[in-house]
């Protein structure tokens, strides 16, 4: 009787590099980041008001026209009321109200956004080494946080924007530059948890410097407070930018939501009864505002759990 032979085993493949496993744990992550959001309907419905507005921001020249800010080819008369040619009606040049509002979601956005990401970055850098570093190092970066936390950041940002030259990049700056102490005390706070844990002790021990443990050990696990916190801020960073402009503080070559309700009151359409001016960019800054809000509680509350959250 003779046995079958077994066919050889095949020669196993070669291991999956590091790179490839870490990209397949980024993915998995993702992934169940994105299984967890989407648990939380108000999260959901900011993050589908956000991508409207900004596709509305995106399409701009192409749903509102590239003359819709000229002043010398305004289609309309001044102050009309809503109408079928005009459904926000007009602005005291006579300008499309609805052509406005779209360009205006442009600037407020793109003020928004930088802003944030400049005071979050400035916040990150300053808690990560306050944290890392501790001692009389840390002492004295915390109390000039501190000095920046009690001052009120408006007021802060009105003295720069007066003191620099009117300009989009002046508003950033200023509200970027006064708005990061809360930022740095989170991560401060994150880091000094993070590394108290036993996996930094061992860092150290194989020769891990101070470079090498806070860009691979700390600053990844605070990096998720960062977004969060991010988030948040987009919609302060815009309430801000609109605070500004609306006190003639911003940039009066374009059009923003708080230009647009600075020209109202220049106009007299408090007074006068013209709602229509004020109601369209007051309304739109509230909801992108709040669009902002509802995606960074949810992003808070699935970064951690602990928080708990409305779903």
């Amino acid at each position: 009787m003779t046995l079958a032979k077994t066919p050889p085993a095949s020669p196993a493949g070669p291991p999956p590099s590091a790179s490839s496993l870490a990209r397949a744990r980024r993915r998995g992550s993702v992934v169940r980041f994105w299984k967890q959001y989407r648990t939380h309907r108000s999260g959901l419905l900011g993050l589908v008001g956000l991508t409207l507005i900004g596709l509305i921001a995106l399409a701009a020249p192409l749903l509102a026209g590239s003359d819709a800010q000229s002043v010398t080819n305004a289609p309309g008369t001044a102050l009309d009321s809503p109408s079928g040619a005009f459904p926000l009606g007009t602005d005291q040049f006579g300008r499309s109200l609805l052509g406005l509002l779209v360009w205006g979601s442009r600037i407020s956005l793109t003020v928004g956004l930088l802003a944030a990401a400049l005071s979050v970055a400035i916040g990150t850098l300053v808690g990560v080494i306050a944290g890392h570093y501790g001692g009389w190092f840390a002492t004295v970066i915390m109390r000039i946080t501190d000095w920046f936390l009690v001052m009120p950041t408006l007021v802060l940002a009105i003295v720069l924007a007066t003191v620099m030259s009117r300009s989009v990049w002046t508003v950033i700056l200023a509200i970027g530059v006064t708005s990061w102490p809360t930022t740095a005390r989170l991560v401060r706070a994150q880091t000094i948890a993070v590394e108290s844990r036993p996996y930094i002790e061992r860092a150290r021990a194989l020769g891990g410097g101070h470079g090498h443990i806070m860009t691979r050990h700390v600053l990844p696990n605070v990096m998720p407070l960062v977004l969060a916190q991010t988030t948040l801020g987009i919609s302060n960073a815009i309430l801000t930018e609109a605070t500004l402009a609306f006190l003639g503080l911003g940039d009066p070559t374009v059009i923003s939501w708080g230009g647009m309700l600075q020209d109202a009151r220049e106009a007299g359409a408090v007074s006068s009864g013209h709602w229509w001016y004020l109601a369209p960019p007051g309304i739109a800054i509230a909801l992108v505002a709040l669009a902002f809000t509802l995606c960074g509680r949810a992003i808070e509350a699935v970064l951690n759990p602990k928080l708990g959250g409305s779903r």
